[in-house]
């Protein structure tokens, strides 16, 4: 009879460890970016800045079917995912967007999501050769056009 030395760990731990890993992920990763922004819109409304770029980017996102200040979800989602998420519901809580922009929105929120850090945490962080950083910057951006696109044109049949 052989002893082992290996601990069976207990549905309880492995739960522990689970919902404290979910912890830290939302408190430091989720957390901030949705504060990012409510930051964003919160400035860019008080500013007045909101109303400006809905009125210059309206004939570019009017493309997608959306208004220009949808355009906010999307520089924000640059930046993170969650902060483009957050910054789509804000406009749609405060009537900027509807349900079928909202939906338009949120596959592009997350295909081109979180591209600054992706990048440098990929890109630069592996050494990828220069000559390639262009393209690899543009890939996700062209992939948003396109699903903001076929998004428009499947909610125009469904």
């Amino acid at each position: 009879m052989s002893t082992s030395n290996t601990k069976q760990v207990s549905v309880v731990e492995t739960f522990m460890k689970g919902a404290k890993k979910g912890l830290y992920i939302g408190l430091e990763l989720i957390a901030p970016a949705m504060v990012m922004a409510y930051a964003l819109i919160a400035i860019l409304t008080v500013t007045g800045m909101m109303p400006i770029i809905g009125k210059y980017l309206s004939p570019i996102m009017a493309i997608f079917g959306l208004p220009g200040e949808a355009t906010i979800a999307l520089i924000a989602a640059f930046f993170a995912k969650a902060a483009g998420a957050a910054s789509a519901l804000l406009l749609y809580e405060q009537g900027l967007i509807n349900q079928e922009q909202a939906t338009i929105l949120f596959p592009t929120v997350i295909i081109m999501g979180t591209l600054v850090g992706h990048f440098a945490r990929i890109v630069l962080v592996s050494d990828v050769a220069k000559k390639y950083h262009k393209l690899l910057l543009m890939i996700p951006l062209i992939d948003a056009v396109i699903v903001m696109l076929l998004m428009r044109v499947i909610l125009k049949f469904y």
